[in-house]
């Protein structure tokens, strides 16, 4: 699938987005989620646009997921049901997340009574109900409760509550790698179940088990219990899920354009894409990889980033066409999510037009 040419004199470096390979990623994941009887509700910290939003939903997507009160308040205008998949704790972001609940479906993850709390008094205060569901430490060990007994004690408190209701569990699996066996899955199961099990012996209804993450989005199926997936990754895909082996090059929807602006030796160059535009951040799968995949050299790495200049090296056995100042190359980040939320807009190629968009939601950290 040939990636579509852009004007000569495009700017750079900028953010390009190739709209028919985002609507193929968008139905091969909800093929696989019909297939198996899952809802799909993306994660939009991914893209944080109005716009890809909308494709999701037109594709099949039930609502959207997101982290902060202020994604949810952009992602609003598109979307009625939002869950928002971080504990909404203090003051100024309970205030809002009350405020939104009034005419929005509104979901909050939580994993402490004290945040629990918090949400039922926000509800309170605005005159309206606000849906919890209670996340589950599955193994990765950054949010979530890791002792069933803990959690079912928290589910039991939210049920009682009448500003609030269970709508379920949700779990992050981001320690689990595609190649994982079949023992891990189990132990995954096992964690969700232990909980499920427990409510239901207390008459407690869980209706959503929300899990998943790109990696694993498409293996979701070996966790039966199950019946909700959040992925985010997937409308884009990065290099990380290349060198994960669950994309391939030619998923990679999203793509930076660079401008070579130095070749201070042979086998040297330098783009005008530095952390400012790639992030920093190294490749999950492979971390001494470099910061990104220059695709007219793919001997090349990334070895260094400063703000606005990334370091560029071919092997000193490199023969092929040497790179020129002036010549434009195209990257693909190792975290395309960090890297959307640095730009003010991309650029949406369709039908070979160009269309510059915004990031609607970047920089919304609140």
């Amino acid at each position: 699938m040939e990636w579509p040419e852009l004007p000569a004199d495009h700017p750079t470096p900028s953010l390009i987005v190739d709209a028919s390979r985002v609507r193929r990623n968008l139905d091969r994941m909800q093929a696989y989620c019909h297939a198996h009887g899952l809802r799909l509700r993306p994660h939009t910290k991914t893209h944080k646009s109005q716009s890809m939003a909308r494709l999701q939903l037109d594709a099949g997507a039930i609502g959207l997921t997101v982290a902060k009160v202020g994604e949810a308040e952009c992602m609003s205008q598109v979307c009625s049901d939002i869950f928002i998949a971080y504990p909404t704790v203090g003051g100024a972001r309970l205030e809002r997340l009350g405020e939104l609940a009034r005419s929005q479906r509104i979901t909050v993850g939580v994993d402490s009574l004290v945040a629990a709390e918090g949400v039922r008094d926000a509800a309170r205060r605005f005159a309206t109900r606000i849906g919890i569901l209670v996340d589950l430490d599955v193994g990765f060990h950054r949010t979530g409760i890791s002792d069933p007994n803990d959690a079912i004690r928290l589910c039991e408190w939210i049920a009682q509550q009448k500003d609030l209701y269970l709508a379920g569990v949700m779990c992050f699996p981001g320690h689990i790698l595609p190649t994982a066996g079949e023992e891990i899955w189990e132990a995954y199961q096992t964690s969700v179940h232990d909980v499920l099990d427990g409510l239901q012996k207390r008459s407690i209804e869980a209706p959503t088990i929300s899990g998943g993450s790109t990696p694993t989005a498409m293996q979701s199926h070996r966790n039966s219990l199950l019946n909700e997936i959040r992925p985010g990754t997937y409308i884009y895909n990065d290099w990380n899920e290349v060198r994960l082996g669950v994309a391939t090059l030619d998923d990679c929807a999203a793509r930076v354009l660079a401008t070579i602006v130095s070749t201070p030796s042979r086998n040297r160059f330098v783009v005008d894409a530095g952390s400012k535009t790639l992030s920093s951040d190294r490749n999950a799968a492979e971390p001494d990889s470099g910061f990104g995949h220059v695709v007219e050299f793919p001997e090349a790495k990334i070895i260094r980033l400063s703000e606005e200049h990334g370091e560029v090296v071919l092997p000193e056995s490199y023969v092929g066409r040497p790179p020129t100042v002036g010549q434009t190359v195209w990257i693909i980040p190792n975290h395309i999510c960090v890297c959307v939320n640095l730009q003010n807009a991309f650029y949406l190629v369709d039908g070979g037009n160009a269309i510059e968009l915004n990031v609607d939601a970047r920089g919304l950290l609140v």
